[in-house]
C-alpha cells in the first residue's frame, strides 16, 4: 500500500501518522521527492481501511499495489536511486563502467589490467577471486589470495573493486571489498541474500540464467528487506534455445526494469554472448536501452586466460570500445564517472 501526502502536510502530522502505522506492525518505506512525499507500507495491510486513511486531511491519495516486491518497487520510490561505490555514482543519470578479468590470476596480471582500464576510463575494477564453474575440473579462482591481489590493484590505481561471493561462510573475507557481486547461480541463494541484507555495502545482483524479472526483483527484495537498499541489478543474458551464443542478452529487460523499479541497472555484454567481438555492439545497444552502466571483461592475454578468454577484450580493444561508450553515453544524457 502507498500513501501520498499533500504538499501542505506538516512534518508533525506525517510523523504522528507513520508512528501509528508502525505500532500496528507495519514496515514504513519513506520517499521524499521534489514534488512528492509518500510512504510505502510493508506487511499485512489487509486490515487497513483505505477510506479511513484517505479521510485524513493531509493525505492526497491511498493506493493498494499488487506486486509482491515493495522496497524495490518504483511506486514506493518514484525517483531513480543513485548508488555510490567509494565515490563512483551509478544511477540517476550517472553511468559507470566496471572492467577487468574474469579471474584474478597473478599480481602483474591484475595490476596491469587495472592500470589499463583506468586509463581508458573505467571507474571500477571487476575481477573474480572465487569462480563458480560448470566443470569441477575448471579453474576455481585464487580465493583469498585473489582478494588480496584485488586490494593490491586498488592501492595501485585507486579503482574500487567488485568481486563475486559464493556463500555466507566467506563473508568475513569480503569486509574490504567495495561492492559484492552475487552471480547468476546464486541469485536465489536466499540465505546469502539475507546475510547481504545486513551489510552497509553495495550489492551487484546478477540475473539468474532462467529467472523472470519478477523473480529477480524478489531477490533484490530479500536484500533490501534486511535493511540494505544499496542494490544494483545486472542483466547478463538468459538461457534460450539459440546455440550460436552462450546466452541471449535480454535488452528488453532494461526499459522494463526502469518502469518497475527505481534501482540502477547495468548490463554485462561479455557474459551475455560469450564472444569478444559482440561486446562493442551490445554495449552501444545497452546504453541506448537506458542502462546505467556496463560490466566488461578485459584480459591482457585472452588466448591464455584461465577462464572466459573468448569473451575478453584486450586492453587496446577495450580502449577503442570506451571511446564509443563515452560518446554514446553523452548522446543519451548520461554522465560518465
Amino acid at each position: 500500500m502507498i500513501i501520498i501526502f499533500k504538499k501542505s502536510a506538516s512534518e508533525e502530522q506525517i510523523a504522528t501518522f507513520t508512528e501509528d502505522l508502525k505500532s500496528q506492525g507495519l514496515g514504513i518505506h519513506e520517499s521524499v521527492g521534489e514534488n512528492t512525499h509518500l510512504i510505502g507500507l510493508v506487511g499485512d495491510v489487509s486490515k487497513l481501511d483505505v477510506d479511513q486513511l484517505a479521510a485524513n486531511d493531509f493525505v492526497e491519495e491511498v493506493k493498494r499495489i499488487s506486486e509482491p516486491y515493495k522496497a524495490a518497487n518504483r511506486k514506493f520510490h518514484p525517483d531513480d536511486s543513485t548508488i555510490e561505490v567509494k565515490g563512483v555514482r551509478i544511477g540517476g543519470g550517472n553511468f559507470a563502467v566496471m572492467a577487468g578479468p574474469c579471474s584474478v590470476e597473478s599480481e602483474p596480471q591484475i595490476i596491469g589490467v587495472a592500470e589499463a582500464v583506468k586509463t581508458s576510463g573505467a571507474s571500477l575494477l571487476r575481477g573474480g577471486a572465487f569462480k563458480p564453474r560448470t566443470s569441477p575440473y575448471s579453474f576455481q579462482g585464487l580465493r583469498g589470495e585473489g582478494l588480496e591481489l584485488l586490494c593490491a590493484a586498488r592501492r595501485a590505481t585507486g579503482l574500487p573493486i567488485v568481486t563475486e561471493i559464493m556463500n555466507t561462510e566467506d563473508l568475513p573475507l569480503f569486509e574490504d571489498v567495495d561492492m559484492i557481486q552475487v552471480g547468476a547461480r546464486n541469485m536465489q541463494n536466499f540465505e546469502l541474500l539475507k546475510a547481504l541484507g545486513t551489510l552497509d555495502k553495495p550489492i551487484l545482483l546478477k540475473r539468474g540464467l532462467s529467472a523472470t524479472i519478477e523473480e529477480w526483483l524478489m531477490s533484490a527484495e530479500y536484500i533490501m528487506a534486511g535493511g540494505n537498499e544499496k542494490v544494483i541489478l545486472c542483466e547478463r543474458g538468459i538461457r534460450t534455445f539459440e546455440p550460436s551464443m552462450r546466452n541471449t542478452l535480454d535488452l528488453s529487460a532494461v526499459p522494463m526494469l526502469k518502469a518497475k523499479t527505481h534501482l540502477p541497472v547495468v548490463v554485462d555484454p561479455s557474459h551475455a554472448a560469450g564472444i569478444a567481438w559482440m561486446v562493442e555492439p551490445l554495449s552501444m545497444a545497452a546504453i541506448a536501452a537506458g542502462a546505467d552502466g556496463l560490466m566488461i571483461e578485459v584480459h591482457n592475454d585472452p588466448k591464455h586466460a584461465l577462464s572466459d578468454g573468448a569473451q575478453s577484450l584486450t586492453p587496446a580493444k577495450f580502449d577503442a570500445v570506451m571511446q564509443k561508450v563515452k560518446a554514446t553515453a553523452a548522446f543519451f544524457g548520461k554522465t560518465l564517472n
